[in-house]
């Protein structure tokens, strides 16, 4: 038995979650106060890129006019051509950063700006650009944006449903949507001459996904982007976050991890419906609605705690040092993959069908 589970074991039963808590002052946790965790260490080999140097920025070349510039946490994607530039993204952590990156590698003009998604940390630098330059995006992505009137993300001038095509010089982009996975309107983003693919928030090269896989809306289609992105016929991978560009091995990766949280979740949801020492749920439950009786958020609560622990620290025993931050975002990913086993999967343990 691992000494996790017997601790995670002894803490539940010994009642330590059947406790009054009283509420907090806003003020009594401050930015100074707070205890700072010290967490794996970081094979740079295999999770960092290049470092960012003075100008906080940089700018890696894929080839025939391809580059990808990152200030460390954000990426865009560059496409020139003889006629103009494409960018695709536009964070707001790069922000003019971007102008000048591209400065430094053509005279051209940006034509085009592409939207992979809604989300205003990946396009809200946009309105650095020229009004008159082309904006593409899905629709479901010009729906998002028309519901919160960002000035900094303009409107799209040009949508799509399923797929579109930029032609720019000597360049071809394609874009193509097949369905929600991050969020609704996300696009995979195709160089087919640099063999470039760009898809975002949901690859993380030699990193573990961020919390709650990427805060992705839709866990099952999140889950089939891997196999849909490896269909693709790429060299270079752009996930929209940290330092590095990505490779199909990167890909295998992260989906072999994705495997395994599934797996270890589900298994931990299936045993607590039975008598397994650890997992099963019986006596645990019983025990929280006596103490706390009628209060059916208690009683969830410590359910999560419990299969959450386990499916979490399972996980962690392969890949901690396999994947970098593995033991950062181990919970909140443990619960999100628990959380759509149940409602998306219909794998609901002791609260199945009766």
């Amino acid at each position: 038995m691992h000494s996790w589970s017997l601790a995670l074991a002894f803490g539940l039963f010994s009642g330590v979650y059947a406790h009054v808590v009283a509420p907090r002052d806003p003020q009594s946790s401050t930015a100074a106060s707070i205890n700072v965790p010290t967490y794996a260490s970081i094979d740079a080999a295999s999770a960092l890129g290049a470092k960012i140097g003075p100008s906080g920025y940089y700018t890696e070349d894929f080839g025939g006019g391809a580059y990808m510039v990152t200030d460390g946490s954000y990426q865009s994607l560059v496409l020139v051509s003889n006629d103009g530039v494409i960018v695709v993204d536009a964070p707001p952590s790069i922000g003019h950063k971007l102008l000048y990156a591209i400065g430094n590698i053509t005279n051209a003009s940006v034509t085009h700006l592409v939207y992979t998604h809604n989300h205003a940390d990946h396009i809200g630098g946009a309105a650095i650009f020229d009004p008159a330059v082309e904006i593409v995006a899905h629709y479901e992505t010009a729906q998002l944006l028309a519901q919160v009137n960002d000035t900094n993300r303009p409107p799209p001038t040009q949508t799509f449903h399923t797929s579109h095509t930029i032609g720019c010089g000597n360049q071809t982009l394609r874009l193509e949507y097949k369905g929600d996975n991050h969020i609704r309107g996300n696009i995979f983003v195709y160089a087919p001459k640099q063999k470039v693919l760009m898809l975002v928030d949901v690859i993380f090269p030699g990193w573990v996904p961020f919390s709650q896989l990427g805060e992705a809306k839709n866990v099952p289609g999140f889950i089939l982007a891997h196999d849909q992105v490896l269909a693709y016929d790429f060299k270079h991978f752009v996930g929209g976050h940290l330092e590095r560009s990505g490779n199909r091995q990167d890909v295998l990766v992260q989906k072999e991890f994705m495997n395994d949280l599934f797996t270890n979740c589900k298994y931990a949801i299936d045993q607590s419906a039975t008598n397994n020492p650890i997992l099963g749920a019986g006596p645990l439950l019983a025990a929280v609605s006596g103490k706390d009786s009628g209060n059916p958020w208690a009683l969830f609560k410590v359910y999560l705690d419990l299969v959450v622990g386990y499916c979490s620290n399972t996980t962690n025993e392969k890949w901690l040092n396999r994947l970098a931050g593995a033991d950062i975002f181990d919970t909140d990913n443990a619960m999100t993959m628990i959380e759509s086993l149940r409602i998306d999967y219909g794998v609901l343990g002791p609260f199945q069908l009766q």
